[in-house]
Formats: structure tokens, C-alpha cells, sequence
């Protein structure tokens, strides 16, 4: 527990101090260029990858990997680490994130030159609607979409059912959805981080066209095949 501690009290203010001020100048320089934006959010992704692996001794093993072209992935949400490691892990991913994350100074001026797609909880249809939208205009450019189906982070283990919202992206925007499991729950989900192992598996891709029950069921089984 020792050494536990002393990785984190080395990992939260080398890593945070650093990507603070890479959200700042990212930010600055997002309003310039999109490529600033994209290379700060990668450089921030890169950093987290590598405070994990050498101050928090957590390695990463990914089994599989993104497809080309276009594809809706549906990766299960146990922590922050996975949200954090997405530029690391695709080449220039949309994620479909919170509203209230695009307030936060600097982040939310990279998100939006990055290419995102805003999610207000409590706009309903009109939010789907907007959300379709944007989308079918990344699928256009074979940009990878990122969506946690669930909704929010859940602890490691639990298998709550998918949001609403999943099954209407998945008929409307009519691309393959590629489901994700990652168990960085066990490790990352806590304020005292652990050393071990996160596994980041890429299931087999779902088509489009499939009954909604039957797409749900696909994925709901694939992105919790590492809960056991």
C-alpha cells in the first residue's frame, strides 16, 4: 500500500500540472488551427499513457483494434482512464460527450475545433436529432465515433442495460458498431490508483440493419466480456 501511495502522490501533480497547461496552449491554439487541437488532445492522450505505465505501473494490453473507415464504437466506461486514452488508442476519434464538459476553460474550446458531438440529457428528441446529425457528417469524413452506452462510469462488474439513446444512433446513422471492452475499473476507478494490468478488447463489428434488441444484446454481451 506503501508504494501505492507514493505513485500517486508522484502521478497527480506530474500528470495534471503537465496537461493543464497542454489544455491551455491547446486551447489558445485551437482557435487558430484545428490541427493544434488535434495534436494538444493527442499529446495529453500520449502523456496520461505514459504517467500510467511509469508512475502508476499500469501497463495496457489491447486485443484488436479500429477498424478502417467509418464505425460507431461502443466501449464500456469503468473509469476516466479509457475516456482520457482515446486519441492514444484511435486516429482522430468524435466522442459523444457531455454537455457540461464543454465548460470546462480550454477543453471544451479543443473539443469543439477536435470534433465532438455535444450530449444534453435533457433535450430529449431534439438532442437525438442534433446528435444523428452531426454524426452522419464524421461517418462522411471516416472519422471513428465514440459512445459509452452506458451512459456514465459504472463500477467493474456491473452490467447495467444500455441507454436509450444507442439503439436511435445505431439505426439512424447506419454504420458498423464496434463494441470495446476495458476493465480499467479495478484499478483506475478509486483516488489511490493501482499498478496492474488494463485490457482494452475489440469485439467483432455489429452491421447495421439488425433489430434493435438484437443489436443492444450484441453489445451489451461484447463490451462486458471482461467482467468475469
Amino acid at each position: 500500500m506503501l508504494v501505492t501511495i507514493l505513485r500517486n502522490l508522484v502521478f497527480y501533480p506530474v500528470f495534471y500540472s503537465v496537461a493543464a497547461a497542454m489544455v491551455l496552449l491547446g486551447g489558445l491554439g485551437s482557435l487558430f488551427s484545428r490541427q493544434i487541437a488535434r495534436s494538444a488532445a493527442d499529446a495529453w492522450s500520449n502523456w496520461h499513457r505514459w504517467c500510467c505505465r511509469w508512475l502508476l505501473g499500469i501497463k495496457v494490453v489491447q486485443e484488436g483494434g479500429p477498424a478502417p473507415g467509418a464505425a460507431l464504437y461502443a466501449i464500456k466506461h469503468e473509469s476516466f482512464f479509457e475516456a482520457i486514452d482515446l486519441p492514444h488508442t484511435f486516429d482522430g476519434p468524435v466522442p459523444f460527450a457531455k454537455e457540461e464538459l464543454y465548460r470546462i476553460p480550454g477543453w471544451g474550446t479543443i473539443a469543439n475545433a477536435y470534433g465532438s458531438v455535444a450530449v444534453a440529457r435533457n433535450e430529449g428528441a431534439v438532442m437525438l436529432r442534433r446528435m444523428i446529425k452531426e454524426a452522419k457528417g464524421f461517418a462522411a469524413d471516416g472519422r471513428p465515433m465514440i459512445i459509452f452506452p452506458e451512459g456514465t462510469r459504472v463500477p467493474h462488474g456491473s452490467r447495467p442495460n444500455l441507454q436509450a439513446g444507442f439503439a436511435g444512433l445505431y439505426k439512424m446513422i447506419g454504420v458498423r458498431v464496434i463494441p470495446v471492452a476495458v476493465n480499467s475499473g479495478e484499478l483506475y476507478h478509486r483516488f489511490w490508483k493501482r499498478s496492474g494490468t488494463i485490457t482494452i478488447r475489440f469485439g467483432e463489428p455489429i452491421e447495421p440493419g439488425l433489430p434493435r434488441a438484437e443489436a443492444e444484446r450484441l453489445v451489451h454481451e461484447a463490451i462486458n466480456a471482461l467482467n468475469d
